[in-house]
């Protein structure tokens, strides 16, 4: 059943009404923000998320809604969220395996030697779009990578805030254009498009927002003066990733294979597969001191024992597995001070070889398939409660609503646009900044004759940058905590998550790169 053939109440809901669930559910995020801070999304958001859902019933049931077709309504949304899944799954196991082989730690340590004083601002914007794009997450990057900048960029002179909005600006740009990265999977699930149309599409806007931003970076580091202190933390991170790890361009040879099959068009979801496949073989072949580590001890039976390499299948099948599915930590274990300086975040009192084994800490490892649980988790009561407002029609009235003056695509771009800010605002979360617009305006891009394209980009655009600007938004919160510097001291350097949604609103008004559905058939 699609969403379209579900009935809809016969009595036009008020608007008042329509908004009741979802004020609910701010109030409820509100509060679990204040209670649960950046742990929020860990669990509470998602009973909010549920508890939203049941007041909607309670909407719908008012209106004489049939229970049956609440159900029917929470089924359908399901079904749409089920490639993603499956392809969060995927990430998951295809991050373990890449981190176990070393491809993910080989294109940190290339990234790291990019590095130059001269251009420190640029440097470090470009070093954290590649980390980001190698690990698919923003807020690793700059818990790792991140941190280590701030500390380079103070001997040097740079003003923290700068430097902040520097790494923010790149850890962000590569979140949003990597295949591993949540959101991303996330924003082209909820406009119902296929990854790699959606990273495609977005390379419009996301281009030209980070090369100004590069540009304006450049600028401000030209009028630095910067000292003469050598990045010490960099080169001892890198070292601790070559004695760690075998660093090889050979390890590249699998990214390259994930993309050459995704140009030649085969669908995410192979892809992925044969990715993380052969990130395992690649395990096995490049690092096998540490496979032979994340290896599961096993007591054979006598009969197997005898089997010429069974021990050499088993150490490096359980590892593979292991780093499939579960938590793989490739660091050394820290010391009490080491560990106690990465609780607080403050670092400063640290050698810099300890430094990098904090950095190295939180950067060399992976959650598998099990990490993404939790994202799983709130794509599941996020739809559940969208299903519920889509069956009972509270939801086509919100956006009946919103836009009504939206007349042209521009305008419902900016509409859309203005919706994840307000989410972003109020929900204090990214991932429902792009599920709720998703779920409010999919149906109006198709009745506007739209590619679901148009609408990703636009959550990506909105959604997932402008999150770390609040202060009390999770993202905001936590990388501000992690870079020592308040948020709205670094958001005045993040020029890329500025321009980022300006730049989507700009071509939608021009009419710049514009999918239409009838294109899209046709092309077909």
């Amino acid at each position: 059943m699609s969403l379209n053939a579900l009935e809809t109440p016969t009595d036009r809901p008020s608007l008042l009404l329509s908004l009741f669930p979802a004020f609910v559910l701010v109030v409820l995020l509100t509060i679990n923000v204040l209670i649960y801070s950046d742990d929020a999304t860990y669990g509470p958001n998602q009973i909010a998320l549920l508890i939203a859902a049941a007041v909607a019933g309670l909407v719908g049931w008012k209106m004489a809604v049939p229970f049956e077709q609440m159900i029917d309504g929470i089924t359908t949304s399901l079904s749409a969220a089920l490639p993603a899944i499956l392809i969060l799954l995927l990430i998951g196991a295809l991050s373990g395996t890449w981190m176990l082989s070393g491809i993910v730690p080989t294109m940190v340590y290339y990234g790291l030697a990019i590095l130059e004083p001269s251009y420190f601002l640029v440097a470090a914007a470009v070093i954290c779009a590649i980390v980001s794009i190698a690990t698919g997450s923003s807020w690793s990057t700059v818990a790792t990578v991140g941190i280590a900048l701030i500390g380079i960029g103070s001997a040097l002179g740079a003003p923290k805030a700068m430097t902040a909005g520097a790494i923010i600006s790149g850890a962000y740009f590569g979140d949003k254009l990597s295949p591993l990265s949540d959101t991303t999977n996330l924003a082209a699930a909820m406009a119902g498009t296929n990854l790699i149309t959606h990273i495609r599409y977005m390379l419009w806007t996301t281009v030209p927002s980070m090369l100004i931003a590069l540009g304006i970076f450049w600028y401000l580091g030209s009028t630095l003066e910067t000292g003469s202190a050598a990045p010490a933390d960099v080169t001892a991170l890198s070292n601790l990733i070559a004695d760690r790890f075998t660093i090889s361009p050979w390890l590249f040879i699998v990214p390259v294979a994930v993309v050459a099959m995704v140009v030649c068009k085969i669908d995410a979801l192979v892809a992925l597969f044969v990715g993380a496949l052969l990130g395992g073989v690649a395990a096995m072949i490049a690092q096998p001191g540490i496979v032979a580590d994340q290896a599961t001890a096993a007591d054979l039976p006598t009969w197997l024992q005898q089997i010429p390499g069974s021990d050499w299948f088993v150490e490096n099948y359980s590892a593979v597995v292991n780093a499939t599915f579960g938590d793989i930590k490739l660091a050394a274990k820290l010391t009490e001070v080491e560990t106690a300086a990465a609780a607080s975040y403050d670092l400063s009192n640290l050698e810099p070889a300890s430094r990098a084994r904090v950095f190295a800490s939180d950067l060399l490892k992976a959650g598998g398939m099990s990490g993404m649980l939790n994202t799983i988790w709130l794509v599941v009561c996020a739809m559940c409660f969208g299903g519920v407002m889509e069956a009972c029609g509270l939801l086509k009235r919100i956006t009946d609503s919103l836009v009504q003056f939206a007349r042209s695509t521009g305008s419902l771009i900016a509409t859309t646009a203005t919706t994840c800010l307000f989410l972003n605002f109020t929900a204090s979360d990214q991932y429902l900044a792009i599920v709720v617009p998703g779920r409010m305006f999919r149906k109006t891009y198709e009745d506007r004759g739209l590619a679901p394209q148009n609408l990703s980009r636009t959550l990506e655009d909105s959604g997932t940058v402008t999150s770390v600007l609040i202060p009390w938004n999770t993202c905001g919160a936590i990388q501000s905590t992690v870079l020592g510097v308040a948020t709205l001291e670094y958001a005045g350097f993040c020029f890329f998550n500025y321009l980022s949604p300006l730049m989507t609103v700009a071509v939608g008004f021009a009419g710049i790169g514009i999918v239409k559905l009838a294109t899209l058939k046709a092309n077909k």
